[in-house]
């Protein structure tokens, strides 16, 4: 396939890269030329503070000994710079005073952050959430050992998303041990390292990758006029306004859709060296990418951590180039210091279009967060007029707690 040159992509930033490989530009420029989502971009605008605040959140709930749970925050201070806390760790919780509430405890002669009653409640909402699906939660974990090809993954790669796949935080107890029909901890050959691995009673379930269940869909659809060999190995793709299809673009598309490929769950095989082998391979390559986002709470991950898989996986690609080589399936975005690409299909309007009851608890805390300040204002203006009326001082929450 004929491949443009920087020049070309910086020159055409507006419109679509094609695709297969590229022409050799560092990653940085690669990253830099491609097209920006507004949807996605003002998504990851909230999103970027929204992991900030989660951090903080794990670091409070860590402490149960504390009634309420709460940590210091001299031991938040010190962590600023780890947590990405660029004005400070105070600066940042008083961003948020409908999730952090800061008081002084007389007895230790300290300044402590707890979580609000209204962040309390999401947070139950949410524990209470993957508590109720774990059955889907231990799907998802066969699943996405099925895709390796040893049928195993290392441990501390699955501990990289645990949160994305929706896993209790406790799963190796309530979730591996407790299912011992269906996994098992190895040693590794490195020192403190395990691998999580199918039992040999499960290693040969089959499985139907989503993408198969949206060719079905597309197929059956009332009034459907898909034709079935030219979906037979297609992806959905669909692009952000703006963003302008060239012809010869169109039409490689076109081309790389009818083109086979082996799927995520299926075995590999031998390698092909030839052009329509290594085709094959990307197109592979980015069924296992779909597949897993498809298996996450909230169709989206750090490239970071999904780069972890690669080996076990049998990618061979950069997996970052993959997603900008997709734009029509994948959006990589950088905000927050951070590269995460989501899964385009998944989403409409800057939400999931099949939201879960895990993805609903967590979107309320986004709220809080995109709340910010707001409405404390007119609380506070609330509370003063019902204090000038009953004539009484306006009392603060738990005695002597200051709220800062």
């Amino acid at each position: 396939m004929p491949i443009p040159t920087l020049k070309t992509i910086l020159k055409h930033q507006n419109q679509c890269r094609v695709i297969g490989s590229r022409f050799k530009t560092s990653s940085v420029q690669y990253v830099a030329s491609r097209f920006r989502d507004p949807t996605f971009e003002k998504l990851m605008d909230k999103y970027k503070n929204l992991l900030k605040v989660i951090a903080i959140q794990d670091l409070i709930l860590a402490n149960p000994t504390n009634n309420p749970p709460s940590v210091s925050l001299d031991f938040l201070s010190r962590l600023s710079q780890k947590l990405h806390l660029n004005r400070g760790a105070a600066s940042f919780l008083r961003k948020y005073p409908h999730i952090f509430h800061i008081f002084y405890d007389p007895n230790k002669f300290q300044t402590f952050c707890r979580l609000t009653d209204a962040a309390m409640r999401v947070s139950r909402q949410e524990a209470e959430a993957i508590n109720a699906s774990l059955d889907v939660v231990v799907d998802r974990l066969v699943r996405l050992l099925s895709m390796s090809t040893t049928k195993s993954l290392p441990l501390r790669a699955v501990f990289k998303v645990w949160r994305e796949l929706g896993l209790p935080d406790d799963f190796e107890d309530s979730i591996i041990s407790r299912n011992s029909h269906i996994f098992k901890l190895v040693d590794a050959h490195e020192p403190n390292t395990h691998i999580l691995m199918l039992t040999d009673e499960m290693r040969d379930k089959r499985f139907v990758a989503c993408v198969e269940n949206w060719r079905v869909m597309e197929c059956c659809r009332e009034n459907s006029a898909v034709d079935r060999t030219e979906i037979r190995f297609s992806f959905k793709h669909s692009y952000p306004p703006g963003m302008r299809l060239v012809r010869d673009f169109k039409a490689k598309v076109k081309e790389w859709q009818r083109l086979p490929y082996v799927g995520p769950y299926e075995e590999m095989g031998e390698k092909k060296r030839s052009k329509a082998g290594i085709m094959g391979l990307e197109k592979r390559a980015v069924a296992i990418v779909h597949e897993f986002l498809s298996l996450t709470v909230e169709r989206m991950v750090e490239v970071e951590k999904i780069s972890h898989f690669r080996k076990s996986l049998a990618i061979d690609l950069n997996i970052r180039d993959l997603f900008l080589d997709h734009p029509g399936m994948f959006y990589l975005s950088t905000k927050g210091k951070r590269h995460t690409v989501f899964l385009r299909e998944g989403y409409e309007r800057g939400c999931l279009i099949d939201p879960n009851p895990v993805y609903n608890a967590r979107r309320k805390l986004l709220d809080l967060v995109v709340l910010g300040r707001h409405a404390m204002l007119i609380n506070n203006e609330s509370r003063s007029v019902e204090n000038c009326q009953t004539q009484k001082p306006c009392l603060q929450d738990e005695g002597r707690d200051e709220s800062i």
